[in-house]
């Protein structure tokens, strides 16, 4: 086994050599001997190989197999110093960057910090070097059968997604952003939901995903993903999970340009009819307001379905649930006090207003003209309890900025007061004779478009009370107007407290709780592949 002093006495001689050191392959194969030496040697072999590798083309499988042995040494400083000079064989030669990226790959699983950041500036600088190279290799560790190690695919694809995006622009072209994506729908075919998460986040990071066309093509993913070809089965935790995960998904990716059609559809025929039968997959959330927050969010660009009539009407039905008609006495007692679920109402309502608008008939045939009747006297009910409850919140707000409105009590009287207003506006535009469907709302669980400080300008104005609102009427002769209450009308409706939907407002866009629950199908050691 070669020393320290006979190391360095090799070296010499291959720096001597200059051009010519090719022709002392007897003092580079002392390197590769020391791998198997004592820490010193160790070390020294790894910096010398890579110092002549690009002398010895022939030992490029031997050099290669040598420092993965290194890679795998028991001594932490030993392997980062192979690791650190990994890249550095790339840089001679591009076409060993696929097998190197693979190895260190399998390296990402260290627990110590400092070895992890070797491993990805490594893992980084192969990507200046030869990024399709590195993607293949990468990609070949993911899609490898492997007995164990799933948490490991999980860190090579967590590289991936915080890496890609951090990539100067011209690092990864087109052709490798094709190879990506090709290799991203191989991986979805058997994925657990943080995987396809991260695939997902992978795709939405190239370039070529940020055109109309790129964000149809992952629409077309996520579609495929969610299995709406088959149908919904309500009470599996898993089959809605995977709907709702699909659907916070893809909610970004539409616009007026890109529909989303398929999952307007499914909803309104596959989950619509059997919404409080649904399996909820976190026990902490509100699986049907969940959902209804997200169709809510695509019915917007839902376009023309193929069978629109029909949707509307499945979504109108389910909204008449919460809309009850007035009763039939001037008073009402406390026991008979309907609970107004006001989060609920503001997902269906906005829903409705948006697909309805492209099924005037619905509500404007006078073959209709019963259910337009039923459907504003229901309006006009629910608007009393809507505009005693804004009144209410907004006395409460009046005069509360900066931290005051940061308690959790003022926050969710904020949400409330956004959800309630909001509902108010979709009613004055349903009450029109025909339908009006012109207002424009910004759902409550969204950030609005204008600024903060317009924001809290715009919450201020609405705490201090200074837009009046206007009580809808409806007479029975199906004439609306809009007019000041009178003393002597029927006592309008005072919410109980408690009275809006749970966590009115709150909505999580994560992947929630649950982790690997099998809502996507299920996945199916740590060698590295040598010459």
């Amino acid at each position: 086994m070669a020393s320290i002093e006979q190391l360095y006495k090799a070296f010499g001689v291959l720096a001597d050599a200059k051009d010519k050191a090719g022709e002392h392959e007897a003092e580079y194969r002392l390197f590769m001997e020391a791998v198997k030496g004592n820490p010193g040697e160790k070390r020294l072999a790894s910096q010398f190989m890579t110092r002549f590798f690009k002398h010895f083309p022939g030992l490029a499988r031997e050099t290669i197999n040598a420092l993965f042995d290194l890679c795998e040494d028991a001594d932490v400083m030993i392997r980062k110093q192979a690791i650190k000079d990994l890249p550095s064989l790339c840089r001679i030669c591009p076409q060993h960057t696929a097998q190197i990226a693979e190895a260190l790959s399998q390296l990402l699983l260290s627990d110590d910090a400092t070895e992890l950041s070797v491993i990805q500036s490594s893992l980084v600088s192969l990507f200046t070097i030869n990024a399709k190279g590195v993607l293949e290799g990468m990609f070949q560790y993911i899609l490898a059968e492997h007995e164990d190690d799933d948490n490991l695919r999980e860190k090579v694809l967590k590289f991936l997604t915080q890496k890609l995006k951090t990539l100067p622009d011209d690092t990864v072209d087109k052709d490798a952003e094709d190879f990506v994506v090709a290799q991203c729908k191989k991986v979805l075919l058997d994925v657990t939901k943080d995987e396809f998460l991260a695939v997902m986040d992978i795709l939405r990071s190239l370039k070529t995903m940020s055109t109309v066309q790129g964000r149809q093509q992952l629409v077309e993913i996520v579609t495929e993903q969610a299995e709406l070809d088959q149908p919904l089965e309500a009470t599996d935790a898993d089959c809605v999970d995977r709907l709702l995960q699909c659907m916070r998904t893809a909610a970004p990716l539409f616009s007026k340009n890109v529909h989303s059609k398929a999952f307007a559809t499914y909803v309104c025929e596959q989950a619509m009819p059997v919404l409080d039968k649904l399996a909820s997959p976190d026990p902490d959330t509100n699986v049907q307001l969940d959902l209804l927050k997200l169709f809510a969010e695509l019915s917007e660009h839902a376009g023309d379905l193929d069978n629109q009539e029909a949707c509307v009407e499945k979504v109108y039905n389910r909204l008449l649930e919460y809309m009850p008609l007035p009763p039939e006495n001037e008073e009402l007692s406390s026991t008979e006090e309907p609970k107004l679920k006001f989060s609920f109402v503001e997902c269906l309502m906005f829903a409705f207003h948006q697909m309805a608008r492209r099924c005037s008939p619905f509500l404007s045939d006078e073959a209709n003209a019963e259910r337009l009747k039923d459907f504003k006297l229901r309006l006009q009910y629910f608007a009393r309890g809507v505009q005693v409850y804004i009144k209410q919140l907004r006395a409460a707000l009046q005069g509360k900025s900066g931290d005051a409105l940061r308690t959790d009590e003022n926050k969710i009287k904020v949400v409330a007061l956004k959800i309630t207003s909001n509902i108010n506006t979709l009613i004055k535009d349903l009450f029109h004779s025909p339908p009006a469907y012109k207002a424009t709302i910004t759902l409550s669980w969204k950030p609005v478009a204008s600024k903060a400080t317009a924001a809290s300008g715009s919450t201020a104005q609405a705490a201090t009370g200074e837009k009046r609102i206007t009580p809808i009427t409806y007479s029975s002769n199906g004439a609306s107007a809009a007019k000041k209450a009178h003393k002597d009308d029927r006592q309008l409706y005072a919410p109980p407290s408690g009275k809006f939907s749970e966590k009115a407002g709150t909505f999580n866009r994560g992947g929630g709780r649950g982790g690997n629950r099998g809502a996507f199908r299920g996945r199916r050691g740590r060698n590295f592949r040598r010459y």
